[in-house]
Parts: structure tokens; C-alpha cells; sequence
């Protein structure tokens, strides 16, 4: 046998000897495994909501580390999610775009109308049925509001008026503030 033949062979035989061996963690048997590490494959753990004795509050969940950030949810920047800078309340962060006004239009709609109308003049469905008339938001106290101010109107609510921060971003609220600019300027 010559020597190429010899480590064909030799090749031939290592490959076998692998396919051999990778069957028997995968082929079907009524065996258990072979665990040649076994601590991997079975650890203990604990259900969710469980009793612990090894923590001081006695259960399995902890809360988060004080502090802690979610991911996604850093805001490095105070003053988009406050309305606030370090002068007072600032103006719209946003390029006020055609796209921009859109989507506070639409957000306007969903959220604000049923209170301001769609004319933002405070006659909106609750004044139709209730006789409570919400804010005139052409009003001229609140066009000598700076933008932050409505926007941190929007976000904590006022009065009767609840604060939308849970169900609209940061970005929607200004788009909003942009809208009623737009509004208040017809």
C-alpha cells in the first residue's frame, strides 16, 4: 500500500470513527444519554414566583437593582422626554415636517377630540353630552404657552384632563404640540 493510499485510509477511518460517535447523543434509543458531563444537562432551578429561603425577601423573583435601565429605555436626552431645559420649558425638539404635523393630527384625533373638537375650540363630545367645556386651545393664553409647557400638559394631564405619557411616545406628544401650532395658527 502506498502512502497516499495509507492516509486516505487513515482519513477515511477518522471520519467514520466521528460519525460513529456524534449518534450517540442523537440517534432514537430507549437508553439515556451518555452524559460525559453531566452538569450541564440537568441543574437545578426554581419556578417563577417560588419560595426561597436563600433570599432575604423569601421569594424567587427580585426586584431589579435600583437604578436599573431597561433596555430601549435610556433618555440621555431630559429635555425631549420633559418639555423642560435648563432656561424653563423649551420648544418643539422636532423638524416640524409635513409628516410631523400629520401624525399629530392623527394622534390629535384619537386622543384629544373627544374633549377640544376637532376645532380645538373646547366643544367636543364631552361638552355635546356633559355641558363641560374642555380647554379653547386657540385660546390666546394658551398660544403665549411655550411648546414645552403644552407638551408637559400632554404627558401629566391638567385639571380633568388625564396625562397621555402611556399611551403616546415622547415623539407622538410633540407631534401633537406641532399640530395645534399648526391649528392655532389658522
Amino acid at each position: 500500500m502506498d502512502i497516499v493510499s495509507r492516509y486516505f485510509a487513515i482519513a477515511l477511518g477518522c471520519i467514520a470513527l466521528a460519525t460513529l460517535t456524534s449518534c450517540f447523543r442523537g440517534c432514537a434509543s430507549r437508553r439515556p444519554p451518555i452524559h460525559l458531563n453531566p452538569n450541564m444537562d440537568d441543574q437545578p432551578r426554581y419556578d417563577p414566583l417560588a419560595a426561597s429561603p436563600f433570599f432575604a425577601s423569601g421569594s424567587v423573583s427580585q426586584a431589579p437593582v435600583p437604578g436599573t435601565i431597561a433596555r430601549g429605555e435610556l433618555r440621555e436626552d431630559d429635555a425631549f422626554y420633559s418639555g423642560r431645559n435648563f432656561f424653563g420649558y423649551g420648544s418643539n425638539p422636532l423638524d416640524v415636517t409635513a409628516d410631523v404635523v400629520e401624525r399629530g393630527r392623527d394622534r390629535f384625533e384619537i386622543y384629544c377630540t373627544p374633549c377640544h373638537g376637532f376645532a380645538a375650540d373646547g366643544h367636543g363630545k364631552l361638552y355635546e353630552r356633559s355641558g363641560i367645556e374642555s380647554a379653547n386651545l386657540k385660546d390666546e393664553r394658551i398660544r403665549q404657552m411655550p411648546d414645552g409647557r403644552i407638551f408637559q400638559v400632554i404627558t401629566n394631564g391638567q385639571g380633568l384632563m388625564q396625562g397621555y405619557k402611556f399611551p403616546l411616545s415622547a415623539r407622538d406628544r410633540w407631534s401633537i404640540v406641532a399640530y395645534v401650532r399648526e391649528l392655532q395658527a389658522q
